[in-house]
């Protein structure tokens, strides 16, 4: 099975502001942009292949507007993605707060979609903690609660954006129907060949 090429469809949804374009800035381009701030609007596609095991895994990463306005146009982004990134900003507690919101929509749509939690702009607390409004535990209990895995990065430094979605990639490539049904097919092979 080497060389097998798998496509991974990602959704990064959260509230405007929270860093959602800058993640993906990062992540595929290696950098972070300074400058006037631009809303997304609708949703922005970037492919990026990655090597795991052995095979090619493309992330196709779908980068949505945050701002409630364009709510209903997300729903069309994330239907049918394996993965979804929802961020929230670590000096934000409202941001937290449509991190819910966005859990229970993925929840009732899209079943079969892992659930990844990130925190953004963990640079900002480099100096001052006291800039913290999420903290960290009740983050990891509620990831914990939803089956999701929770990280905390910053853009700017690259702080866990790599690790981020290389354990995407990882999780999809390890607990795809496909490999639960390759491992099934394989038991069953072996079990005929003993009859």
């Amino acid at each position: 099975m080497s060389g097998q090429r798998v496509d991974v469809k990602v959704v990064m949804l959260g509230k405007e502001f929270v860093g959602k374009t800058s993640l993906v800035e990062r992540y595929v381009h290696h950098r972070f942009l300074l400058g006037p701030y631009q809303n997304t609007i609708g949703a922005a596609f970037v492919a990026k292949a990655i090597n795991v095991e052995g095979r090619v895994v493309t992330l196709g990463i779908w980068d949505t507007a945050g701002s409630e306005r364009y709510e209903a146009m997300s729903r069309i982004y994330y239907r049918g993605a394996k993965a979804a990134i929802v961020c929230y900003d670590v000096t934000d507690s409202s941001s937290f707060q449509r991190v819910k919101f966005w859990v229970k929509e993925l929840q009732s749509c899209e079943q079969h979609c892992r659930i990844y939690l990130c925190g953004t702009k963990l640079d900002l607390l480099e100096n001052d903690r006291s800039k913290r409004q999420v903290d960290f535990h009740d983050v990891r209990d509620y990831a914990e609660e939803i089956k999701g895995r929770h990280y905390e990065t910053s853009s700017k430094t690259g702080q866990n954006v790599d690790e981020l979605f290389q354990n995407v990639a990882e999780d999809y490539v390890h607990f795809t129907p496909f490999q639960v049904m390759t491992v099934l097919l394989f038991f069953l092979q072996r079990k005929m060949e003993w009859i």
